[in-house]
This record gives structure tokens, C-alpha cells and sequence, in this order.
């Protein structure tokens, strides 16, 4: 019984995948993406994307994690619906954006779980997990982590 229900789980997951990987090819790619959900600043470059999950309150949301040489920005891959104030229901992406100077500590130690843990100047802490390519991504993380303090 398990067995079928993680397989369902995992062709879900994988369904989810494909169909962000075909929105990605016809927005023009992850950088495309990028200038598309977030405000890029004048000479800000765009290191690295990476499929992850943030963990939320509702439970994981699965993404990309944008790594620039100005912040680290998560967009999801599917919009969330809600009612408006005027009972109209809205679509909008999840978005979270760290700007890297604002970044007191972070994690980066818990390779057996594939996750990551960003800690901001005003303690919040963000979890981002379930990396597709945990060794890259990190590797990518502590580069951006590092030049940024050197600013």
C-alpha cells in the first residue's frame, strides 16, 4: 500500500516537473523567469537556478531558487488562488526575496536531507529543501553567500 502511494507521489511530483520545465522553454528560460517574477537592479547577475521546495506553515512549495549577486529570490511553480477583499478569486506565484546583505547566517550542513537554512538580519529563518541537485546548488549557495559578504 505504501509503495503505491509513494509512486503516486513521485509521478505527481514528476508531472509537476514537466510541466514547469515546458513553462520554462516557452518564457524563454530560467533567466527569463527571473527578470519576469523579480526586480532585477542595474548590474545584478543571475549565478544559478534550482528546482527546490520552501517549507511553508500549508506545507512545502515546490519552485525555483534564484541565486543572484544582489539576493536569493523563490518563485513557485504554481500560483496560489485566493479570495480577494472583493470575494473575487486572484492568482498570484509565491515569491520570497532575501537580498544577500541581509543574510546573518545560513546552514548549509544538512546534505543527508538535501536542505538549506537562510537566517535573516530580523531572525527569520527560511527553509528550502528537496533540492533536485543538492551538491550544485550548494556549492552555488556558499559562492553567493560568500562574495556577498565581501561587499
Amino acid at each position: 500500500m505504501i509503495d503505491h502511494m509513494l509512486i503516486a507521489v513521485r509521478s505527481v511530483g514528476l508531472s509537476d516537473s514537466i510541466k514547469f520545465e515546458a513553462k520554462k522553454i516557452k518564457e524563454g528560460g530560467k533567466k527569463n523567469i527571473f527578470k519576469q517574477k523579480f526586480e532585477v537592479r542595474e548590474g545584478e547577475t543571475l549565478l544559478k537556478a534550482s528546482h527546490c521546495c520552501l517549507s511553508t506553515e500549508a506545507g512545502p512549495v515546490a519552485g525555483l531558487l534564484f541565486i543572484s549577486t544582489e539576493k536569493l529570490a523563490f518563485c513557485s511553480q504554481r500560483s496560489v488562488t485566493f479570495k480577494s477583499p472583493d470575494e473575487l478569486l486572484e492568482e498570484t506565484d509565491r515569491k520570497v526575496e532575501i537580498p544577500i546583505r541581509n543574510i546573518r547566517g545560513f546552514d548549509l550542513n544538512l546534505s543527508q536531507q538535501k536542505k538549506v537554512i537562510i537566517i535573516t538580519e530580523d531572525s527569520s529563518a527560511f527553509l528550502f529543501m528537496d533540492f533536485l541537485r543538492y551538491d550544485k546548488a550548494r556549492q552555488n549557495l556558499e559562492a553567493a553567500l560568500i562574495c556577498g559578504n565581501d561587499k
